[in-house]
């Protein structure tokens, strides 16, 4: 883009409302006066006159920006935005516009030549002006366009694309007195009033929140905290609307768990997709939407999660024999399946219910409680039923109280009044029929629908295009067993002596003895006969006949159970009896001397050992081994022979010879008072020396320690001993 022209480049320009003529320029430039600016300057290298150049400044304002606008291309690579989720789609629209107009305001000044700030000022004001071929969308953006506001926009380019984003409505979201009031308090106060009673009006809850913060409310600001009043009535109206919602799922939640469930928590979508057929089957039941003349009954329904296909079965009462014969009827079609999830509902989790799934094998899967999303394909097919064919069907009570009464609505009060069910409702199908009607609509409907969970395929073509290997009862009357009523609660009963009793009845048997326990079957054909079993169910043992029941002799059969009573027990004792003759009184004690005949010659090493003594195992220790006596010196034996000719004392000082030498015992008075000072060091734990020990434990024997230990206890007097002699 060239800033300096002569004037036949300003002719042939051809601008609009410009002079196309050099000679039209030159009256232009001598009419305004260009020669005498600072904007008009000397060619280079001209000679004469003539040869000037003028700046495009020099041109009227529409001719300028007009061939401005010649040098302002818009390429379509500037459309070419990028997304973000965490933007409104306000803020990305401004962005995106914002985005373009940078782009190609820097490509006219990078073709331009002139600096930033003057290509900046020139596109703006060719934006204003309409030059700039840009979408509609994209002018409808900015109300103006300058110098400045291009500088801005760059510098929020440089630091995040999103900054150029702006959303006029969130510039106080959130921001009003109510949303900042109290640190949040209010706000959260105000919504759990709501949570707690939906119809709670406006009015209610900004009297409530008066008693709880009182008329002022406390609020952050950029100035810091201050105290304003509390908002008006319609301030608190406009606020618990965006509130709710804002929060409408959260608050859902709290006021309406349910709903919450089935409309706002994600479902599990394709989470029940199997591997193989008969991998997992679901069964529910639920009331029928269809009055019968029996009366209104329950649905059973089984579907094969893998292949879709269903079966279905009429009941009267929720029960476990129901269920017996939904899984008999499943299980001689199908074969038999790896597992069934159920509720948790007193027929199927019944012990008759579970007894059978564990005889075939089958794992049973209940749901957790108040959780039908964890099968909710069966809960799926008893709805599609109920709309599909019970809805279809004369007797049809609709499927919920707000239903039934359009259905009783089409006839008039006064023509209702006093009209039974059975005609109001145009009831016409027993219970056979309606049974007949769902096995139809499973064989010859449903099983041909595309089904969206098998990509289209109808459960039909899914169950037969399985080639893989399946588990097949091929006996009904395994089953059949299997199903029959068990005695009581649990079947188990112990037999006695008298057999069996089972409801008032005696039952007998042959083949079990007495004292053992079995599992108990009514066979169903016959109620006087019942089947035997181990406890587990694993071990067929025989059967058992109640004769009034069955309608045969008490008498025979006694004789019979009793026959072949004896012959079992002959038969267990025969070899019994064989191998006590071999037995002798000898043969048990000798059989012990030789399992242990071994150990007669171990032998065990010896233990290192400390020596343990006490005073008092000195002293015996020198009782048993007295010391050998020493040869006494002249001195010793001169004062052994003259206390030898003096008068011994009578009584227990004789038992006191043995007293050490240089020690002054010679009175009773003194022994007994040494032997108390002995004791008490004792007492306090002060060992003894050797002779002082012997001594003591020699004078304790004796007579004249008892005698003067038992008058201390007494409190008598000291009995003085013989004087000394003189």
């Amino acid at each position: 883009m060239k800033l300096w022209h002569t004037a036949q480049d300003l002719a042939d320009l051809k601008l609009d409302g410009f002079p196309g003529t050099k000679r039209g320029v030159h009256k232009v430039i001598e009419r305004d006066g260009w020669s005498e600016t600072a904007l008009c300057r000397r060619r280079a290298g001209s000679l004469g006159g003539g040869g000037f150049e003028y700046h495009i400044d020099l041109l009227p304002l529409p001719q300028k920006l007009s061939y401005a606008a010649r040098f302002i291309a818009v390429e379509p690579d500037d459309f070419r935005c990028e997304t973000n989720e965490g933007l409104t789609i306000r803020e990305r629209t401004t962005r995106d516009a914002r985005l373009i107009v940078l782009k190609v305001a820097e490509r006219f000044h990078k073709q331009s030549g002139m600096g930033q700030a003057v290509s900046d000022h020139l596109f703006s004001q060719a934006f204003h002006a309409g030059q700039v071929a840009l979408p509609e969308w994209v002018h409808a953006e900015f109300t103006s366009l300058s110098r400045r506001t291009l500088s801005r926009w760059r510098s929020h380019l440089k630091r995040d694309l999103n900054r150029l984003g702006s959303d006029p409505s969130l510039a106080r979201k959130g921001k009003g007195i109510l949303d900042l009031a109290e640190q949040g308090r209010l706000r959260a106060w105000c919504l759990a009033l709501h949570a707690s009673n939906q119809f709670l009006a406006a009015k209610h809850i900004r009297n409530a929140a008066l008693a709880e913060f009182g008329p002022t409310v406390l609020v952050d600001t950029s100035r810091g905290q201050r105290r304003v009043a509390m908002p008006p009535l319609r301030t608190f109206q406009d606020a618990l609307k965006r509130w709710k919602d804002l929060n409408r799922n959260a608050l859902l939640k709290i006021t309406d768990p349910d709903a919450y469930k089935s409309s706002i928590r994600f479902a599990a979508t394709g989470a029940n997709r199997m591997e193989r057929l008969n991998q997992v089957w679901e069964i529910d039941a639920s009331p029928v939407d269809v009055m019968t003349t029996d009366g209104r009954k329950t649905l059973y329904a089984a579907i094969d999660l893998y292949s879709r296909r269903c079966l279905l079965l009429i009941s009267d009462t929720p029960r476990a024999a129901a269920v017996g014969l939904m899984l008999r009827r499943c299980l001689l079609a199908w074969g038999v399946p790896e597992a069934i999830r159920t509720d948790n509902g007193s027929d199927f989790v019944a012990k008759a219910t579970r007894r059978l799934l564990d005889a075939l094998g089958i794992e049973h899967d209940p749901s957790s409680p108040y959780s039908p999303e964890q099968k909710g394909t069966v809960e799926r097919l008893i709805g599609t039923f109920q709309r599909d064919c019970a809805a279809t069907l004369p007797g049809f009570v609709g499927h919920s109280v707000a239903d039934r009464k359009v259905i009783e609505a089409r006839k008039a009060f006064s023509a209702r009044l006093g009209t039974d069910d059975a005609k109001l409702f145009n009831v016409e199908l027993s219970g056979a029929d309606l049974q007949a009607e769902a096995d139809r609509w499973a064989a010859e409907q449903y099983a041909h629908t595309p089904h969206a969970g098998l990509k289209g395929k109808t459960p039909f073509e899914a169950a037969t295009a399985w080639t893989g290997d399946l588990r097949m009862i091929k006996e009904p009357g395994v089953l059949d067993v299997l199903l029959a009523p068990i005695a009581g609660q649990d079947g188990l009963r112990r037999v006695t002596r008298l057999g069996i009793r089972v409801d008032g009845s005696q039952y007998l048997t042959g083949d079990v003895m007495p004292g053992r326990d079995v599992l108990c079957r009514h066979n169903p054909d016959d109620l006087g006969r019942l089947w035997l079993f181990e406890p587990d169910g694993e071990t067929y043992l025989g059967e058992a006949l109640a004769p009034d029941l069955a309608g045969l002799d008490p008498a025979a059969i006694i004789l019979e159970v009793r026959a072949r009573q004896k012959a079992l027990e002959t038969e267990a004792l025969a070899d019994i009896r064989k191998a006590k003759r071999r037995i002798t009184p000898r043969t048990v004690a000798e059989a012990q001397r030789a399992a242990y005949q071994t150990n007669a010659d171990i032998l065990a090493f010896p233990k290192a050992g400390t020596p343990h003594e006490t005073p008092q195992s000195l002293a015996a220790r020198a009782a048993k081994h007295p010391p050998a006596a020493k040869p006494l010196s002249e001195r010793e034996a001169a004062v052994l022979d003259r206390l030898t000719r003096s008068e011994t004392p009578a009584g227990p000082t004789k038992r006191h010879a043995a007293t050490p030498a240089g020690t002054a015992l010679d009175t009773p008075e003194d022994r007994f008072k040494r032997a108390l000072q002995l004791e008490a060091r004792l007492a306090e734990g002060t060992p003894l020396a050797d002779r002082d020990a012997l001594w003591l434990t020699g004078y304790q024997a004796g007579a004249e320690y008892r005698a003067r230990k038992l008058l201390s206890q007494h409190g008598a007097q000291t009995i003085r001993g013989p004087r000394r002699p003189g």
